[in-house]
């Protein structure tokens, strides 16, 4: 793909994932990363995404303010665990070769996506325990693909957080992570020229994209909206996954494929399970009750 196709398609997938994080408070990298790794590599493109992840968190966090005071002491484990988390993933992400850090990025982010869209629920007792690790493998993960959103988001759900918590947290939590991540990549030297240049491109669809996901978000059930949006996210991560490990070399071109075929089969049956089961609640539901998001 050439310059001009990778930047148009970095404008087109950043515009839908900033309207989806405008729709849900999360989900801006998780789409834009799988899409735009066909394009530029990650040294590339992890540094002007951080960048422009510190203003962006910056608004969450400022947007949902008012639910700081409640979250914020719960957090302390997590933000403790990024620090070193972000300094292994940086120091990785320097080191590694661009093709290598393609195959991580797709072979970690596609379980989690699927995770999520099955919607495992299983809340965790000893909250403060699991924090600390939990933020050294996010802060890795977000420092190596600038990608957090999938783990948190099932870690939070999992926690029983209601909307505005769960926006705060996140906030609180990428605000850290993605302003940790901008440091070590100044001091490793990896913000260049080319990073800085594609940072305009992606700019104008942030500042389009938040405020008509808010719009949207308000018009739709939010569940199935961020259930059609896992399914986007697995299908292109397959592909990506599939494209990588033939330009690799790993696996014969015509057996590549399987891994889009695993990923959509496995996606397809979920998404027929959350429809089945949210059409079999509206029929069990009393009359003119509403079916609570998830």
């Amino acid at each position: 793909m050439d310059l001009n196709a990778g930047l148009i398609s970095l404008v087109g997938i950043t515009l839908l994932a900033a309207i989806v994080n405008g729709a849900l408070g999360y989900g801006f990298s998780s789409l834009t990363v799988p899409v735009a790794l066909l394009s530029f590599p990650s040294r590339i493109l992890s540094p002007a995404l951080v960048l422009v992840e510190v203003v962006l968190n910056s608004y969450v966090l400022i947007v949902n303010r008012r639910s700081f005071s409640r979250v914020w002491k719960r957090m302390i484990p997590i933000l403790i665990g990024l620090v070193p988390g972000v300094i292994i993933g940086s120091y990785i992400l320097s080191q590694v070769s661009p093709g290598t850090m393609k195959l991580i990025t797709y072979v970690l982010l596609l379980p989690m996506i699927l995770i999520q869209a099955a919607g495992l629920r299983r809340p965790i007792k000893s909250e403060h325990l699991v924090g600390l690790p939990l933020g050294l493998g996010v802060g890795t993960l977000y420092s190596v693909t600038t990608i957090s959103g999938p783990p948190l988001a099932l870690m939070l759900n999992n926690q029983g957080y209601i909307k505005e918590d769960f926006r705060a947290s996140l906030g609180v939590i990428r605000v850290v992570e993605s302003s940790l991540t901008a440091i070590a990549y100044y001091f490793l030297g990896l913000f260049t020229v080319q990073s800085l240049e594609i940072v305009p491109w992606i700019v104008p669809s942030i500042i389009i994209g938040l405020p008509v996901g808010a719009y949207l978000i308000r018009r739709m059930n939010p569940e199935t909206f961020r259930r059609i949006c896992m399914s986007f996210d697995a299908w292109v991560v397959g592909f990506g996954l599939s494209r990588t490990l033939i330009d690799l070399q790993l696996v014969p071109e015509p057996w590549g494929y399987a891994a889009l075929v695993t990923a959509a089969s496995i996606d397809l049956w979920l998404l027929n399970r959350f429809f089945s089961q949210r059409r079999e609640a509206t029929r069990s539901a009393p009359q003119g009750a509403a079916i609570a998001d998830g």
